[in-house]
């Protein structure tokens, strides 16, 4: 069967060539809806000329019938949709309830040229239509426009090229060419392809498939999108105002009723308060939760970028409010890196506050592990208070340890201060750390339940001088820091400790004293136990 292709830009001439001689003058009378042409049972007849004014008559008879569009496609849009059938009624939540097939009325333009090929075998039609097409769904607000089309209903097979246009309530989709598939209700969307959702989010890429809501096929529209495509996800607060929008970019995605997004292959995901990457994602705009999946990562954004966060782990999801990021959860193999804070765990949950880190707490078989600056915390689980991004508060549960370097400017030792426990609570100045890059400070360390702590103190003799060395258990240890400097340390219940000072012997050799200085505890004698 030969195949003719009509496209806007084809002159008459070259459309009568294929049917017959240009140079004859012979053209086919254009008739004003498809399906009421009849069947040809000689194609290769010749028609008798039809003279102009017949043909002006035609072309007044058929505007009479149909609206006269607009020159360009776009504007048959909202010329010819308003002619269509009345919309399908709304579902719940304003959505179009679910549709029925789709049987397609052609009342084209005035423009519009038609040729038609029966087939012997099965006596159906192959139909070629140039300068201009315009398909209705009868009874259903759905319309397509094109410049040029090949319609097969022996396979049920469509093919409209050159500005085409797809138009319904679930979706609007523009591409250079579409193919729609009435027997499974799918639409291919090629070549510069974009695609309006009803929420404003919108698709571009290279090609789309859309598969319409009708049963008993399928109960909710999907549309897939492959080779890189790009979505533009509008969003709104709970006010109805519109947000900044959020990319999508990914090898592939689905959309499923405008709602729920499956990404695979190198996703990226950027809104204003974070960047995230990773291999696959899901995330479900009702909900306002999302799940990335292999190697993912989030950045978090602060204002103007500063105070950022960055966090890691096998699989994290995310969950908003009012379109804004509020909590993360980092499972597996985690990590979370502030500008003051460098904490590993297996699980890692975060709270955000107005764009910024305000809680981190972390747990898990292997333990959790805080870095910062001057300190190193580890135990079972730790709990991180860090209002407006600024460490205040780290708790360490069960099996605590804490680490902290010496000042390097009052004293010279490559021994760290040490405090263990059951609990250990460690407390920041934050009132010294407005500057957004200055480090927090410590201030105190509380140890409870089986505590002891080893301190150096600086030794009046001047810098390069060995250390003091003080060592101390307990039922509860609080180290008071000032100027990152053990100021004090104080032990209650079952207090036992050794101070050890260095001194120098005749020939200028450092060597600890023999006899160590007792520590007392408050309202007691010395205590001269030696260390367990």
């Amino acid at each position: 069967m030969t195949r003719h292709f009509f496209t806007v830009r084809r002159s008459l001439c070259a459309v009568a060539l294929v049917l017959a001689s240009c140079g004859r003058g012979n053209r086919e009378p254009r008739p004003s809806a498809i399906p009421a042409l009849p069947p040809r049972p000689d194609t290769t007849a010749r028609q008798p000329a039809i003279s102009d004014s017949a043909r002006r008559a035609a072309a007044r008879a058929d505007s009479q019938a149909v609206a006269k569009p607009r020159a360009d496609s776009l504007a048959r849009d909202t010329v010819l949709a308003r002619k269509a059938a009345p919309p399908t009624p709304a579902g719940a939540g304003g959505r179009p309830k679910q549709e029925r097939r789709c049987q397609l009325n052609f009342p084209n333009t005035p423009d519009t040229r038609v040729y038609i090929v029966q087939d012997p075998a099965t006596k159906r039609n192959n139909t070629f239509v140039g300068g201009g097409v315009v398909a209705k769904c009868g009874g259903q607000d759905i319309t397509l426009y094109a410049d040029s089309a090949e319609l097969y209903d022996t396979i049920k097979l469509y093919y409209l090229f050159g500005n085409v246009h797809y138009r319904e309530p679930r979706v609007n989709i523009d591409a250079d060419k579409v193919t729609y598939f009435l027997s499974d209700e799918r639409i291919l969307a090629e070549q510069n392809v974009r695609a309006t959702m009803p929420s404003g989010s919108t698709m571009t890429g290279p090609q789309a498939e859309y598969l319409r809501a009708v049963a008993p096929i399928r109960q909710i529209a999907r549309l897939n999108a492959i080779q890189r495509p790009t979505f533009t996800l509008i969003q709104k607060d709970s006010t109805g105002k519109q947000l900044d929008p959020a990319k999508l970019l990914a090898d592939r995605v689905s959309v499923i009723d405008d709602t729920v997004y499956y990404a695979g292959g190198n996703v990226d995901i950027t809104r204003p308060d974070m960047h995230a990457t990773s291999d696959s994602a899901y995330m479900n705009e009702t909900r306002q939760y999302g799940r990335l999946l292999k190697r993912p990562q989030i950045e978090g954004r602060g204002v103007k970028q500063e105070r950022q966060f960055i966090l890691r782990g096998k699989a994290i999801d995310l969950f908003s409010n009012n379109r804004l990021l509020e909590r993360v959860l980092s499972v597996d193999s985690a990590q979370a890196v502030s500008g003051d804070l460098d904490l590993r765990s297996d699980s890692i949950d975060l709270r955000i506050a107005d764009n910024k880190l305000s809680r981190a707490q972390s747990w898990g078989p292997t333990g959790a592990r805080a870095v910062s600056p001057d300190q190193t915390i580890t135990a079972d689980s730790l709990d991180v208070l860090m209002p407006n991004q600024k460490v205040r508060e780290v708790h360490a549960i069960n099996r605590a340890f804490a680490e902290t370097v010496p000042d390097s400017t009052k004293l010279k030792s490559k021994e760290k201060d040490w405090l263990r426990g059951d609990t250990i609570v460690a407390k920041f100045d934050t009132a010294l750390t407005a500057d957004t890059s200055s480090k927090p400070r410590i201030r105190e360390l509380l140890a409870t339940g089986d505590a002891s702590s080893f301190y150096q103190i600086p030794s009046n003799k001047g810098v390069t001088a060995p250390p003091n060395l003080n060592y101390v258990r307990g039922r509860v240890i609080t180290v008071s820091f000032e100027k990152q400097e053990v100021q004090s340390v104080v032990v209650q219940e079952q207090a036992a400790g050794i101070l050890l000072e260095v001194d120098t012997d005749s020939t200028g050799t450092k060597k600890p004293k023999t006899t160590p200085k007792p520590l007392t505890r408050p309202g007691s004698s010395p205590i001269r136990r030696p260390d367990r």
